[in-house]
């Protein structure tokens, strides 16, 4: 699962310096376009990617059983036993006890009683069994266990991506205009009362259709993050906003925003996923008609995963 991860950081690291060699209008562009749409959607199938999720359970001090009962305190739906264990959680620090006869494996090891480091930022190590594998994870001080299986239905009901067709005027030049230090900032999630709090370097302006906008960027290594709103969302895309990363500018502040690969947050596919939202300043006063829209069949509830 890791290797994976590093290939699709690498490929996602390259795709913004190949856009920029693109030449405008030319169809090695559409070509470029189309080549991320399908590492995309690899990336969403993926043993680590998004359509496999099956839950997401934040824990609080105490002993939480967990298995396939609904008699579990967290139930894992399709587990291959009633209950598996139980998580001990002590001020955020969760160990897990396997119970006896029960085939829990960690970094290819059976394991009893071990303890499961959070995961902040980078690649999970994760416990599994069967097709399931889980994970802690630590979203602003909270401590929470997201749920994986490699048999999820989702990965078969998955409709064909909708998209808005490829359009060279939604790729753009942009400054970033930086803020005289780096700021903290908060934005909001799905999950009430969870903050997204990445560290902001400024804000990128740029002209689109002869209109000038600006758009708030987050610091993502060696690139900007950003969750923006438009004019589409909640009608051709969704509501709470989309993602796009841009390459991160050198000493002149440029940067190129393409956002005919603005794609859906994994909020879109279910409900185990701890999205940020666009912020009030991220929602732009236009129409974005480039990159992933939405339809309600991209959602998979609750109930598909029993």
């Amino acid at each position: 699962m890791n290797q994976r991860l590093i290939a699709a950081f690498v490929i996602a690291c390259l795709a913004p310096c190949a856009l920029l060699r693109a030449d405008e209008g030319s169809a090695e562009y559409a070509e470029l376009i189309a080549a991320w749409r399908a590492e995309r959607m690899a990336e969403l199938r993926a043993a680590d990617g998004y359509l496999n999720l099956a839950g997401l359970f934040w824990l609080g001090n105490g002993r939480h059983s967990f298995g396939a009962s609904s008699e579990n305190d967290l139930r894992f739906p399709r587990a291959p036993a009633d209950r598996i264990g139980t998580f001990v959680v002590r001020d955020g620090r969760v160990t897990m006890h396997v119970d006896p006869g029960r085939l829990v494996l960690l970094e290819g090891r059976a394991v009893e009683v071990v303890t499961l480091d959070a995961v902040t930022d980078g690649p999970p190590v994760p416990a599994q069994m069967e097709s399931l594998f889980w994970y802690v994870i630590d979203r602003a001080g909270r401590t929470g266990l997201r749920l994986h299986d490699l048999a999820n239905p989702a990965l078969d009901e998955l409709p064909p991506m909708p998209y808005f067709d490829i359009d060279r005027r939604y790729r753009v030049t942009g400054r970033l205009r930086r803020y005289p230090e780096p700021r903290k900032v908060s934005v909001g999630t799905v999950i009430d009362g969870l903050p997204y709090e990445p560290e902001s370097p400024g804000v990128v302006e740029f002209e689109l259709q002869g209109q000038r906008f600006e758009l708030e960027a987050y610091a993502s290594g060696d690139r900007l993050f950003f969750v923006f709103a438009d004019e589409t969302s909640g009608r051709e895309s969704y509501g709470a906003g989309r993602f796009l990363y841009s390459p991160m500018p050198g000493e002149d502040g440029l940067t190129v925003l393409d956002f005919n690969r603005s794609y859906n947050p994994p909020c879109v596919f279910n409900d185990f996923s701890t999205c940020p939202v666009a912020s009030p300043r991220n929602r732009l006063n236009a129409r974005i008609e480039a990159g992933e829209r939405y339809v309600d069949a991209l959602y998979v509830g609750r109930d598909a995963h029993e």
